[in-house]
């Protein structure tokens, strides 16, 4: 089924102690969209500046991604540029430009109003909002990130966001500090009270947790040698998450709980490499082959 993503197409300059890269492919609406595409066609929503050109669009091209809602403005694209610590597990923001991205309004194309599945990636909530609003029908499934900024600086705002949303995919301080819950079970609830019926935490290098009204779902990370950048893991995870949900069509206990494993197993691919090189040349047998062997690593028997 269709499959949409509202988010940010950037570029990125990243140093890790395996390397640096001074411009690179990023944001958070091509993570996610290089991921999805490998389950389900998938519509892009975003803006870029006239420093995008075919080499960048070239990444997208040849697969199921519609760059019909990609706007093109006057300008410099977004862009980010931050420094990870020895050990990844800590990152230093060192630029931060929107450019064109600070005038951004998700304005969707005709054909995209009818889309069964939408992500609204991490923008201000009243925007989300807007998106939903332009749909012909609700979603059949409607997932949202968002982050700290947005939780402390439009509450209220996002709250409103979430009514009409039935995941949401956020990590463990943005869940603590959304609901006031340290307990993350006890967060889930309130999250519950929201309007969301799943909670899907991002938990980096330690996996991800599901929280459902009637289930609870951990995945752990899969286990690499080495990781070059993780960079986008966090929304290649909600792409091959909601890409795979798109591809089946239907949501219950048994595919969110596969849609949990296909997005730890794009995401092990992105951090494999510096931007989405990797994301870019994955193919859909090698996804399936580690998730086979992920499903060894974590199956036993009572």
């Amino acid at each position: 089924m269709s499959l949409l993503v509202v988010g940010s197409v950037a570029f990125d300059a990243i140093e890790t102690p395996l390397g640096k890269v001074e411009r690179t492919l990023g944001g958070a609406a091509s993570y996610f969209a290089l991921a999805a595409s490998h389950f389900a066609p998938v519509r892009i929503v975003a803006v870029v500046g006239d420093d995008f050109t075919k080499k960048e669009e070239a990444a997208f091209r040849g697969r199921k991604i519609d760059l019909s809602g990609l706007e093109r403005a006057t300008g410099k694209s977004f862009f980010w540029s931050g420094r990870y610590s020895l050990n990844m597990n800590e990152r230093t923001t060192l630029a931060t430009e929107l450019n064109v991205f600070a005038d951004f309004r998700p304005t969707l194309p005709d054909p995209y109003r009818d889309s069964k599945f939408v992500f609204l990636g991490n923008i201000d909530p009243t925007l989300q909002r807007s998106v939903l609003q332009q749909m012909r029908q609700k979603p059949k499934v409607a997932a949202l990130d968002t982050m700290n900024y947005w939780i402390s600086g439009t509450p209220e705002a996002l709250r409103q966001a979430l009514k009409d949303i039935h995941i949401l995919m956020i990590n463990d301080d943005e869940t603590r500090q959304l609901t006031g819950e340290h307990n993350l079970l006890r967060a889930a609830k309130a999250v519950f009270k929201m309007g969301p019926r799943t909670l899907v935490i991002k938990r980096g290098e330690h996996g991800a947790l599901m929280i459902h009204e009637k289930f609870i779902f951990s995945v752990p990370a899969f286990p690499l040698e080495e990781v070059r950048d993780p960079t986008g893991a966090g929304d290649s995870f909600a792409g091959g998450f909601m890409g795979y949900l798109a591809s089946v069509g239907r949501i219950n206990d048994k595919t969110l709980r596969s849609a949990m494993v296909y997005g730890s197993v794009v995401g092990s691919f992105t951090v494999e490499s510096f931007g989405v090189e990797r994301l870019a040349s994955v193919t859909r047998r090698e996804i399936a082959a580690r998730a086979r062997h992920f499903s060894k690593l974590t199956a036993f028997r009572l």
